[in-house]
């Protein structure tokens, strides 16, 4: 069963990724711009990430692939596909972040105020509550919502320097 979804899920980012090419080379076409291989392959290499992802990481990631862009390169085909709404932009404790979005869930991410992880969290009871919000002349798509405490491992960690602390004699007695 576990190797039939997961089939499955390739299957289904194999189909959203061919689609995001029809729609930029849709766009392209109509609106008289060069169809370049720098646009496609920065696409594509944003659809590979399973999750958020920095500019960094994008050009790593296209150089990890042997194709070499420009920063200009990346931040003008990031502002298209955004404006294609093809990719989301993020803004996460001081840091830009990208998350490809065509067809994604709307869904809910994580941040940890201390160490700055992202985690994104699936929470069907606020993707209903926001389905069923009528809002007034506007039309939602999806939605993103952020949630800022503080993770499990950086609790532990400042739970672990507390008892230090307090076990340590005090010498001004």
């Amino acid at each position: 069963m576990r190797g039939i979804l997961s089939w499955a899920s390739r299957q289904m980012k194999e189909n959203a990724r061919t689609i995001v090419a029809q729609v930029l080379t849709s766009y392209l076409e109509t609106n008289n711009l060069r169809r370049t291989p720098e646009r496609y392959a920065i696409l594509d290499a944003a659809y590979c990430f399973g999750s958020l992802f920095t500019l960094e990481e994008l050009g790593e990631k296209l150089e990890s692939d042997y194709f070499r862009v420009s920063r200009a390169t990346l931040y003008n085909n990031l502002r298209l596909l955004i404006s294609l709404r093809l990719l989301i932009k993020h803004r996460l404790g001081g840091v830009t972040k990208y998350e490809a979005c065509y067809q994604t869930m709307s869904h809910c991410h994580q941040i940890c105020t201390v160490c700055g992880k992202v985690t994104d969290v699936k929470a069907p009871e606020i993707a209903a509550a926001v389905e069923q919000t009528r809002l007034r002349r506007f039309h939602k798509d999806v939605f993103s919502m952020y949630i800022y405490g503080i993770c499990s491992t950086c609790q532990a960690r400042q739970t672990r320097k507390i008892r230090q602390r307090n076990k340590k004699p005090n010498k001004n007695k």
